[in-house]
């Protein structure tokens, strides 16, 4: 996937606009962090590239990627609720997601964020950092070239911060795109930011 794009994008929600005439380019190999206040609409935004939400109105789209699925499936996307199943163990999570997401053995993916040791360990017994740790090692599972993710750094130590970093780094290394929300910095510094004002302007 070369670029992706967007172009006056609206989002309305119970009648309200949240946001209009929203635009931006992204390249392969960048990063860009949507920055806003509570309720602008910067998680709406990542719904709506991840095919979870229509735009109100406006445009996406992508260029290089593969023609047969939306930008939506090409995408891997972190929300705020980490989506794992609490009955199954760490180690049978991601054997859901790498079958759901055509992707690699478990085994290469359990050290990303250090997850050896809780393999055979309920999800519900996690804490909420080493949930956020196992939601994030989706990432690992399969590859996909769009990364949408929201709030990421939420929850992790500074270890697991640092192992979030350098697996986006690589990503970028390879060619992947970033977009993140996010209140806290995760250390990388954007190619592009775009901001989400309260009164629903939007500037990048």
């Amino acid at each position: 996937m070369r670029t992706v794009t967007a172009s006056n994008l609206a989002c309305y929600r119970g009648g309200r606009q949240v946001f209009s005439g929203l635009g931006f380019t992204l390249k392969a190999g960048e990063f860009m962090e949507v920055r806003g206040p509570n309720g602008a609409g910067k998680s709406s935004l990542l719904r709506m590239i991840a095919g979870l939400n229509d735009p109100s109105a406006g445009t996406l789209g992508s260029d290089g990627g593969d023609a047969e699925l939306t930008l939506g499936q090409q995408a891997h996307y972190i929300a705020h609720q980490d989506a794992i199943k609490p009955a199954l163990t760490v180690s049978e999570n991601l054997a859901f997601w790498a079958r759901y997401l055509s992707g690699g053995a478990v085994a290469a993916v359990l050290p990303v964020f250090a997850l050896e040791h809780l393999r055979d360990t309920p999800a519900a017994l996690l804490s909420a950092g080493q949930k956020r740790r196992l939601a994030l090692s989706r990432l690992a599972v399969a590859r996909r070239p769009l990364w949408l993710l929201d709030e990421p750094s939420v929850g992790l130590d500074e270890a697991s911060h640092r192992k979030l970093v350098a697996l986006v780094l690589k990503h970028l290394a390879d060619g992947g795109l970033v977009i993140a929300t996010t209140h806290v910095p995760l250390g990388l510094e954007p190619h592009h930011i775009l901001r989400i004002e309260p009164a629903g302007k939007a500037a990048a």
